[in-house]
């Protein structure tokens, strides 16, 4: 049953996936279910390596999304090692490790997400390294750095079950990419496990968010049984406390 906090977030994406379709804004023929693969990425993309926080970073995290194509690319050419979650973290080692030195093909092509599971092997959270940047797809963010995606949440629990494998710090940078018809005014409803950003970069600026939110792990009572059993990591990190 939505709550009325789930309703207030759809309202939000309801609103930002016509603003955006009424503009021509991306590419999908319509944006609505979807983080939207926004026309501008690649100047995005351009925009957050041009960061001293990037430009230091050794590992990233990013989303799968076509949004994101060109961030994981840049990061793959860069050197940069990428970690990408498995669909629904399904399967026992839930994240592709997308290592530039192993790569068989270019970083353009290992970036996208359906030639990733085919090229990259897939390890446990145990097997990943410390995270120095989180790329984030969203379909809202407002300034305050409070984000919403389409709903499953399953960006939320990953950053939680690495930021309780301690792979994940304060010092770790979290930003989401976006076209400027997805930064809202006003508030955007928020819970305890919701992640927000340090940074929204857009292809015209770079938004620094005041008081960013992090949750500090994995608050299982938030968890059913049924998500837990469908998830393996959560099983074994759930059979270690």
């Amino acid at each position: 049953m939505p709550t009325e906090q789930d309703e207030a977030k759809q309202r939000v994406r309801q609103r930002v996936w016509g603003a955006l379709d009424a503009a021509s804004a991306a590419y999908d023929d319509t944006t609505h279910g979807r983080i939207p693969n926004f026309k501008g990425a690649d100047q995005a993309a351009e925009r957050l390596a041009a960061l001293p926080a990037w430009q230091a970073a050794t590992t990233v995290k990013a989303v799968p999304d076509k949004a994101q194509l060109s961030v994981r690319a840049r990061a793959l050419a860069e050197g940069k090692t990428v970690y990408m979650a498995v669909p629904k973290l399904a399967t026992p080692r839930p994240f592709y490790l997308l290592d530039p030195a192993a790569l068989t093909v270019p970083p353009a092509e290992a970036a996208s997400s359906r030639i990733a599971a085919s090229v990259a092997p897939t390890v446990d959270v145990d097997g990943l390294r410390p995270i120095q940047v989180v790329v984030l797809g969203s379909v809202a963010v407002n300034r305050d750095g409070i984000r919403i995606g389409k709903g499953a949440g399953y960006s939320d629990l990953e950053f939680a079950l690495l930021t309780e494998a301690g792979l994940i710090s304060p010092e770790t940078l979290v930003v989401t990419t976006v076209h400027a018809l997805q930064v809202v005014d006003g508030p955007i409803p928020a819970t305890e496990h919701d992640v927000s950003v340090d940074l929204i970069i857009t292809p015209d600026e770079v938004i620094t968010c005041p008081t960013p939110h992090r949750p500090s792990g994995i608050l299982w009572d938030r968890l059913t049984p049924e998500k837990i059993a469908a998830i393996p990591a959560l099983q074994r990190r759930q059979a270690r406390r």
